[in-house]
């Protein structure tokens, strides 16, 4: 019995590769639930669940009807001349300034505005909007909603 307890081979695992894979696969699944909510229009649904963490149920803007060139999109241009549309209807101030930070863009000044129904904080307009682009170094102006 002695002469086959070292001839068995040992399995041998690569847990580098198995990590590697387990965060690829982890990051595909996530990846594939949220191109899915966007593609069945679930993306402001995705965007309001993320800003709802704050503990308040209030939508953003009641009766608002939200189109992609609204007041609340930033239209950016990249270096090599491609725009992509940064939507931020919903986003309280606070959200919306780490995508600034991500632009590079410059928080201008901050208007307070009256309206009823929207959640304190949360972005009614920012200029320029969408038509218009901005780039890097650009001032972003913000008119919030104090509820």
């Amino acid at each position: 019995m002695n002469r086959f307890a070292n001839s068995a081979e040992t399995p041998d695992f690569d847990a580098p590769q198995i990590l590697r894979r387990t965060r690829r696969r982890r990051t595909i699944g996530i990846a594939a639930v949220a191109a899915a909510l966007i593609a069945a229009g679930g993306g402001t649904a995705l965007a309001t669940s993320v800003a709802s963490n704050s503990g308040s149920s209030t939508p953003a803007a009641t009766g608002t009807v939200v189109k992609n060139d609204d007041a609340t999109t930033l239209l950016y241009v990249f270096g090599d001349g491609t725009t992509t549309r940064l939507p931020l209807a919903g986003l309280s101030l606070d959200m919306a300034k780490p995508v600034l930070e991500k632009t590079q863009t410059k928080l201008g000044t901050v208007t307070k505005k009256a309206v009823k129904g929207c959640k304190p904080t949360s972005v009614l307009e920012v200029t320029p909007h969408a038509p218009k682009t901005i780039k890097p170094g650009d001032t972003v102006d913000f008119t919030i909603c104090v509820g």
